[in-house]
């Protein structure tokens, strides 16, 4: 399927445009841009701009509050709960993390539970949030079954995905975004729009087989087996159980009950290096380690050694030069 290229500013105008005409307040739409826009830009396309019609959906349907105000309490020197009442998950998430890091700028560390929160887009925007201000970042999130446990038929988990932003002196901060499942379901969703098949370990049908078709898939696989299946595990535990948030099967779906509010929880924690070594020595380390792997005489089949999160950095460099690659039916539903 053909891809459009457009200037981000464009793509952000055209997100805004549609999601304040379903009534969201206009500095949360700006908000949810940015970061759908931010997934786009790094060719990650499954969680950018595709996702407005879905959240257009919700939010006229009454599964997100286009009002919301949120609320925050310091349960300690270190720790707090962020309420989102309800609203859209990028905003919310964007603003804990603007808390989060302003306690750890404080008292050196800083972990921020969300809750009442729904589909927050892409880990890397908030944890490069952090490490844009000299802070180590993590934020993690549950979401919908559709994930086999390991060694079994049907889901349980979501895709749960962690990341983590490294801030480094002179090249780019270190981001690794990941979901626990071998790739996120937005990328089978992809597929399905582009009309392309999908490798035979990223989904499997109603009994339980792995399947190129990705409009068979009804359920996603683990990353590395057991592996993945026990990071999953404790994303939802820290996403569900430690901040009083569904888990599980309990968690409501992303597709259907779109009147129903999701109440997702994350979990945020910011890190200040200076808390436990010289943070001048740390970012020096940092872009020590990155120029050895750099280095590295690189095996058969690849041209260099990449860090984690470079990859979707050359993308972004790549869109922030020759346009925003998005689908054509995806940009003819933002433009009419």
């Amino acid at each position: 399927m053909t891809d459009i290229r457009t200037s981000p500013e464009e793509l952000k105008q055209l997100v805004v445009n549609r999601l304040t005409e379903a009534n969201l307040r206009q500095s949360h739409a700006e908000a949810v841009a940015d970061v759908l826009v931010h997934a786009d830009q790094r060719g990650v396309s499954s969680h950018g701009v595709l996702r407005t019609e879905h959240y257009v959906k919700r939010l006229t349907e009454g599964g997100i509050n286009p009002e919301a105000n949120y609320s925050v309490e310091e349960t300690g020197p270190c720790s707090a709960v962020f309420d989102g009442d309800d609203g859209m998950g990028h905003a919310i998430t964007k603003e804990a993390m603007k808390k989060a890091i302003e306690m750890a700028k404080t008292n050196g560390i800083a972990m921020v539970s969300v809750v009442n929160s729904s589909h927050c887009g892409a880990l890397s925007y908030f944890v490069e949030q952090a490490a844009e201000e000299n802070l180590v970042g993590m934020a993690m999130t549950h979401t919908d079954n559709i994930v086999v446990p390991f060694g079994a038929k049907d889901p349980y988990f979501g895709t749960n995905p962690i990341a983590y932003g490294f801030p480094t002196g002179k090249n780019k901060p270190v981001i690794l975004d990941m979901a626990t499942s071998n790739v996120a379901f937005g990328k089978v969703l992809h597929a399905r729009e582009a009309g392309t098949e999908i490798p035979d370990n990223w989904g499997v049908d109603k009994e339980g087989r792995p399947t190129t078709d990705p409009h068979q898939v009804s359920a996603l696989m683990p990353f590395a087996g057991p592996k993945g299946y026990g990071m999953g595990m404790m994303v939802d535990v820290m996403s569900g159980i430690l901040t009083g948030s569904a888990f599980g099967p309990g968690i409501t779906k992303m597709y259907g009950d779109y009147s129903k509010k999701r109440k997702l929880g994350h979990f945020l924690i910011v890190i200040d290096p200076g808390m436990f070594t010289d943070k001048e020595e740390f970012l020096t380390n940092m872009d020590q380690m990155i120029d050895e792997i750099h280095g590295m005489e690189p095996a058969e089949g690849f041209d260099r050694v990449l860090v984690p999160g470079e990859p979707e950095q050359l993308k972004e460099e790549a869109a922030l030069r020759d346009g925003v690659p998005v689908t054509k039916s995806v940009y003819e539903y933002l433009a009419d």
